[in-house]
């Protein structure tokens, strides 16, 4: 719920912690994260001039035939559940994405409920149904999740899959969204400063290592906590028995462009496999750019990144700005 989430923080800035780019952990201050690259979220005055001018031009025009007629297929449901041994990629739709990799099945930012708020009611309302529900899909093994909005951090998804058939998942997540996990009940859970990672192994004695890598965007979740989480996104790599890593992907999460991604994590990772970038919620491109990628720039990460094949996510599933 971006505009929301932007309302409750006003003229927040990105923290006054001087740059430092680098492989130490995220910058942290006074109890509030920064990016490496700060920047300034827009003033209460921008984005009700936004708003305003948004709602005076009718809001955002849906595509043609309406939001109804963008096609939604249906996964092999049976052939997701029984894979054991295929890479898969599977997007469920805005920045949820299944991963079957080394055996386990991992899922991102799960959001499979029909608004995007912190209400059931209110909010941003899906337009394009989700292809499967959690009861219908595969077991999961490893939750991911990038950042605390609402958009990507779904209280009923997270509290179905810690309920799910055959056992929680692990959920992996940054620095202080553990404390509202735990809040929730749910203690299978590990928090992630950027570089540190975790390794979990699968019964064919492959590895699964994850890592959190530095994008530049901000957390917030109610009035006053703009910060005071940390945001991320993963690098997942198989790593097989013999040591050798042979499989390597990319989770963006929300992310504005930055250097971050040649410099960084090019610098640690030489090559990708598959990305899922974000791609949509990027105009009025003059208040958002810091924190979104366009199209365009999803394509300079895809490129700064090496990655052999890519695919845009969140978009096509919830109206969030112009």
């Amino acid at each position: 719920m971006l505009f929301a989430g932007l309302l409750a923080c006003g003229p927040a800035s990105g923290q006054s912690v001087s740059p430092a780019p680098g492989f130490a952990g995220a910058p942290h201050a006074d109890g509030l994260y920064s990016n490496l690259y700060p920047f300034k979220l827009p003033t209460l005055g921008d984005l009700a001039h936004w708003y305003w001018t948004w709602t005076l031009a009718g809001g955002t025009r849906p595509p043609p035939g309406g939001c109804e007629a963008i096609p939604v297929l249906r996964p092999n449901l049976a052939d997701l559940r029984e894979n054991r041994s295929d890479t898969t990629v599977t997007w469920v739709g805005h920045a949820t994405v299944l991963l079957q990799l080394a055996g386990l099945n991992v899922i991102t930012d799960p959001q499979f409920s029909q608004h995007a708020s912190p209400f059931g009611f209110l909010g941003p309302e899906r337009k394009v149904r989700v292809p499967f529900t959690i009861a219908e899909g595969p077991h999961v093994d490893v939750v991911l999740i990038s950042h605390n909005h609402y958009d990507h951090l779904d209280a009923d998804s997270v509290d179905a899959l810690a309920r799910q058939s055959g056992g929680t998942p692990l959920f992996i997540v940054p620095l202080g969204i553990d404390r509202w996990m735990r809040e929730r009940g749910i203690e299978n859970v590990v928090a992630l400063d950027w570089w540190s990672d975790r390794v979990i192994r699968s019964a064919n004695g492959d590895r699964l290592r994850i890592m959190s890598v530095p994008v530049q965007h901000w957390s917030s979740r109610s009035p006053g906590d703009c910060f005071e989480t940390l945001w991320g996104g993963y690098v997942v790599e198989r790593v097989r028995s013999s040591d050798v890593v042979d499989y390597r992907f990319f989770f963006g999460g929300d992310t504005g462009y930055s250097a971050e991604f040649r410099d960084l994590i090019h610098a640690k990772f030489d090559h990708f496999d598959f990305a899922a970038i974000p791609i949509g919620a990027y105009e009025p491109n003059q208040h958002l750019k810091a924190q979104h990628v366009n199209p365009d720039e999803a394509v300079m990460i895809h490129r700064d990144l090496e990655v052999a094949q890519s695919m845009g996510i969140h978009w096509s599933t919830f109206v969030l700005t112009t």
